[in-house]
């Protein structure tokens, strides 16, 4: 039965379904703008998440430490990119 039922998969699938529907419960409620945006960027990076280890399979094969330290750099260097900007652009540092 375990071959018939992926339940890893299924798991994934309503985790990513009670995700969904908070971020549409943010999106109909009346919150107040910083709490909202705090609440969809949980989500959206917790959606992210699941979707690469559970439907893209990074946690599955035998290099996994190496695409696990990329996703970690190209998260430190979007950072680095959108933190930067805003210290320069925004907050009036140079």
């Amino acid at each position: 039965m375990k071959e018939l039922l992926p339940l890893k998969q299924v798991m994934g699938f309503a985790f990513s379904m009670i995700l969904t529907f908070i971020a549409v419960t943010v999106y109909f409620s009346n919150m107040s703008f910083a709490t909202g945006m705090t609440v969809l960027l949980v989500t959206a990076f917790l959606q992210a998440g699941l979707q690469l280890v559970v439907f893209m399979h990074a946690s599955e094969t035998e290099d996994k430490g190496a695409i696990y330290t990329n996703i970690y750099y190209a998260l430190a260097i979007a950072l680095v990119t959108v933190f930067g900007t805003l210290l320069c652009m925004i907050w009036g540092y140079i």
